[in-house]
């Protein structure tokens, strides 16, 4: 049965390029357009769609506000479009606090350079997200506000594929509503852990992984007593303004990572877009220039290998929600070293791939519910 999706996007041109895109795909039907937020409501309840594409800057309703409503009436995965600006990202990550399943940068010019590339890539997120748990659960979004705040407009878009310090001044901004939560599923759970003296603790994300993060990440004390790397699948224009989010949010301090860096205790250290992090045995961070060769920059299993080296047995690694199966082989080099691994469950992931990776190849020590991970960390590790 074909993937039935709407299209939303105040742009004529935008809306008629994607849908063509999508169209081309003989499992894909585009059964619907919106231009603006209070249409795609509207659209969302009458087509029931298996997928909603969003633009962000649209009259009468921006994209988030849709996405929040869209959550409290009928869960749909949606897949946002984002300008690849420091302030793009900053929408694309309330986005997916208000419950975006994933996203993809707009960029006009790559829709004519690399026409094959595009539509390779659109019908591969379409197909992915088709098959997330936001539909499937119970999902209980914040309740929307009677009318959208307006907020700054991302810089002109256009589709395609430093660092922080820690502050306890109060938030420049108001932080994200809560991340909205899913009713108990049934799952199987491991046993709390035991307490270890770990040197590392690192994890590893993709689809669904900022929410994900967010969630664990909050739940460590200040004092936490562990350095943390990071990597999540993320454009090289996107990680900075992640890591500030988390760094406001969490009790621990968050930065994205530069050459150089030492790791240390309640430091959590996100890996670049774009490129490769991995750490030596002194506990200096090396970011490399992404390999063309590889899928993904960063690379999971590039920063999860390298720890194994320098870290022996003293590795705790979490593989997040996530698709493909990225961290997988790192995973097994971390195993054979002695570290721990271990693997978010399938009820609590918004896509089980990543995870089930690990379980399949029987490399995990451990699987959590995603709220249960932050606090089981803590558990292990002081």
């Amino acid at each position: 049965m074909a993937v039935k999706v709407l299209v939303v996007d105040d742009s004529g041109f935008f809306r008629r390029r994607v849908s063509e895109i999508l169209s081309a795909d003989p499992s894909i039907q585009v059964v619907g357009t919106a231009t603006n937020g209070k249409e795609a409501i509207d659209q969302a309840l009458a087509l029931k769609p298996d997928v909603i594409t969003m633009d962000y800057e649209m009259p009468m309703m921006d994209g988030i506000t849709a996405v929040r409503h869209i959550m409290q009436r009928c869960p749909t995965p949606v897949l946002m479009f984002s300008s690849l600006t420091h302030e793009g990202a900053r929408v694309t990550l309330d986005a997916l606090d208000a419950g975006a399943v994933d996203f993809l940068p707009k960029n006009f010019e790559d829709i004519s350079r690399n026409p094959e590339k595009v539509k390779q890539l659109l019908c591969e997120k379409v197909h992915s997200i088709s098959r997330s748990n936001r539909r499937f659960s119970a999902y209980s979004a914040p309740a929307p506000a009677a009318a959208p705040t307006p907020a700054p407009a991302p810089a002109p878009s256009s589709f395609g594929s430093h660092g922080s310090s820690h502050s306890t001044s109060a938030p420049a901004r108001p932080a994200p509503a809560p991340v909205p939560a899913r009713a108990p599923a049934a799952s199987a759970s491991s046993p709390a852990p035991k307490r270890k003296a770990y040197k590392l603790v690192a994890i590893g994300t993709s689809t669904g992984g900022p929410v994900a993060l967010q969630r664990v990440l909050t739940q460590l004390p200040a004092n936490f007593p562990a350095p943390i790397v990071l990597i999540q699948h993320m454009p090289a224009a996107f990680t900075k303004a992640f890591a500030e989010r988390l760094d406001k949010l969490c009790r621990i301090s968050v930065k994205e990572a530069e050459d150089g860096d030492i790791l240390r205790p309640g430091l959590a250290l996100l890996a670049p877009g774009g490129k490769q992090m991995m750490i030596d045995g002194r506990g200096a961070v090396k970011i490399l220039p992404g390999d063309e060769r590889l899928n993904y920059k960063p690379c999971v299993d590039i920063t999860f290998g390298s720890a194994a080296k320098s870290y022996g047995d003293k590795v705790l690694a979490v593989v997040l929600t996530g698709m493909g199966a990225d961290g997988r082989e790192g995973a097994r080099l971390l195993k054979q070293g002695g570290s721990s691994v271990w693997a978010q469950d399938e009820a609590s992931c918004v896509i089980y791939g990543m995870p089930m990776a690990i379980v399949k190849a029987d490399l995990a020590d451990a699987v959590y519910g995603l709220d249960d991970i932050g606090k089981h960390i803590v558990e292990a590790c002081i």
